[in-house]
């Protein structure tokens, strides 16, 4: 895929969407780390119900250390995973308390160093919270960027690097939401909706749908 392809695909992506943003609901920095990492293996739409009753009383790291792990864990019940997760966000409390002043920071050094927080976690605090131009590569973004030709990789790493490299300077701030809600609304992973896409004919997919 050339670039003036690669930058028609954004443009067109930007005007049907200019202000995109994630669908985790969240009030602040803190808030964004723990739907993120609740995130994992789980929908946006399980993590908003689960934080919804959280959010009301879990504003920081030191009330998260107040409610304490086992009612951390009845909240949060739900999700996937919710026993190693709630683990992981008490001991990453404790690490934003003693380490960081209770803020969230603002380096990938320092978030990747706090439990259950990986690469792609990190990119969307970076991102979200932060404005930084980072792309954080998931299942979407990762089938979406093979399929189109945007970006192929064999893995997200890859991908991430490729994606960072070929998508223009004035697209990097938002290109991971647009991406991430191309892949769960349009470019779906059974049957993708070419019919219905702003970017079919731009898209090197070879087997392209009528839906």
């Amino acid at each position: 895929m050339n670039k003036q392809k690669r930058i028609e695909i954004f443009t067109r992506l930007r005007n049907e969407n200019p202000h995109p943003t994630t669908e985790l609901n969240y009030g602040n920095p803190f808030q964004l780390l723990v739907a993120v990492t609740l995130s994992a293996q789980a929908t946006d739409v399980g993590v908003n119900k689960a934080t919804r009753a959280l959010f009301r009383i879990i504003k920081t790291p030191q009330a998260m250390l107040r409610l304490g792990e086992p009612a951390l864990k009845e909240h949060i019940k739900t999700i996937g995973l919710y026993n190693n997760k709630a683990k992981n966000l008490i001991a990453a409390c404790r690490i934003l308390l003693e380490q960081h002043g209770g803020k969230v920071p603002d380096q990938r050094e320092a978030l990747q160093a706090l439990p259950g927080v990986g690469r792609k976690t990190a990119n969307v605090i970076l991102n979200t919270a932060f404005g930084q131009a980072t792309i954080a590569v998931d299942t979407h973004i990762f089938r979406v960027s093979n399929r189109t030709g945007i970006a192929p990789g064999k893995n997200v790493n890859e991908v991430e690097q490729k994606l960072l490299k070929f998508v223009a300077e004035e697209f990097r701030q938002d290109a991971h939401h647009w991406l991430i809600l191309h892949g769960r609304y349009t470019c779906v992973a059974r049957t993708p909706r070419c019919g219905s896409c702003v970017i079919e004919d731009l898209c090197e997919y070879r087997h392209k749908t009528e839906v």
